[in-house]
């Protein structure tokens, strides 16, 4: 009886044994089924009517057809079309309810406006409106990217020739002007200064378009600059890489650094590039067939880049129909680098409601997501 039981014990065992290599899903499978992190948030896009796109969103990477849903679309006005149309938003580091701007154009003074708003009332806390350095040639384009450290908002001048302002952050004293012609940036040579600080802000990246008859070469400098010397109004490289797209076509704008200091997400027009924040070299890039790619923010933790992206859309009209720009934001998959599901408009959708049938330029864009 005893050896009987015992048999009986052993065949039992094997069956539940055998039962769980067919059911237990082993720790690698786990990974790879396991649910992805959903983020929300808010982010706001900037918009050349003086104002920028409030948008409340949900990204769920495990929609892989739709991940970014807009659940709410409003604006923080800073002005309008005239006086402050915008491609700069920045979030303060200190104070997640404070944004500071520039504008992308002269008002009809013949300024340029920087300044901060309350996130919470969406009120303008700051403008001032200053001259042009004589330097500067055209009415456009002007301001587009910035940095900051704790105490300074740098907006750079995007124009030709390029410099870089820094203003106290609390009254927008401005405390210096750089320019980078003694790097060898001369009038001609380049189109386009973009940049931002690190996160630990010990640097702050430049990125170049090089030029040729005022026509972008497809090579972009990407250089790190020391952010205390920048502050200070001194320029001292760090390090320097210089990508290649398509002639005319590539054309860097805006970027963001993930939190960890591991990546810069780097718009690049007809494409995103992925740089490795310390080498600045490159690690993946992605065609954008649908539209031009203008920024690219990263989730908190870094596994996703949200891409600003200028896409055509045909819009009915009493005539029949047209093309207009609209405004949308994509996901990017940094560890599986590639693009996930399709754009989704923050611009027109807004301005449809309106009555509105022109074409919505956006640009650079910030937020606050969890």
């Amino acid at each position: 009886m005893k050896n009987r039981f015992i048999v009986l014990t052993v065949i039992t065992a094997m069956a539940f044994l055998g039962y769980l290599s067919f059911t237990v899903v082993s720790p690698k499978s786990q990974a790879v089924n396991a649910a992805k992190k959903t983020y929300t948030g808010t982010a706001y896009v900037s918009g050349m009517g003086g104002h920028f796109a409030k948008a409340d969103i949900t990204i769920d990477p495990n929609d892989t057809e739709n991940p970014v849903k807009v659940k709410n679309l409003d604006r923080v006005v800073i002005g309008d079309k005239t006086t402050h149309p915008t491609h700069d938003p920045r979030i303060d580091t200190e104070d997640k309810n404070v944004m500071f701007w520039s504008t992308y154009k002269l008002d009809p003074g013949k300024k340029v406006h920087v300044g901060k708003s309350d996130l919470k009332t969406g009120n303008v806390i700051k403008d001032i409106a200053l001259d042009v350095d004589a330097r500067v040639k055209s009415a456009a384009p002007l301001y587009c990217g910035s940095g900051q450290t704790k105490n300074s908002f740098m907006p750079i001048m995007m124009a030709t020739e390029s410099y870089v302002d820094v203003f106290d952050k609390k009254d927008f004293t401005h405390k210096h002007r750089v320019f980078f012609d003694e790097l060898g940036y001369k009038a001609g040579g380049y189109k386009f200064f973009h940049g931002t600080n690190t996160p630990d802000m010990k640097g702050f990246v430049i990125t170049v378009n090089l030029a040729e008859n005022g026509k972008g070469t497809g090579k972009i400098d990407v250089l790190m600059l020391d952010l205390k010397e920048l502050e200070n109004g001194k320029v001292k490289v760090l390090a320097k890489n210089t990508l290649t797209g398509e002639p005319d076509k590539t054309i860097t704008f805006r970027q963001f650094f993930t939190k960890d200091g591991k990546y810069l997400l780097q718009s690049g027009g007809d494409r995103f590039f992925l740089v490795d924040a310390k080498t600045l070299k490159l690690i993946d890039e992605e065609m954008i067939t649908g539209g031009e790619n203008h920024d690219a923010m990263p989730t908190p933790d870094g596994k996703y880049a949200m891409l600003t992206l200028r896409q055509p859309v045909t819009v009915k009209i009493e005539e029949g129909t047209k093309t207009v720009t609209d405004g949308t934001l994509q996901i990017y998959d940094i560890d599986a680098k590639k693009l996930v599901g399709k754009p989704v408009s923050v611009c027109n959708t807004c301005h449809g409601d309106m009555g509105i049938k022109e074409s919505a330029i956006l640009c650079g864009l910030d937020g606050n997501l969890q």
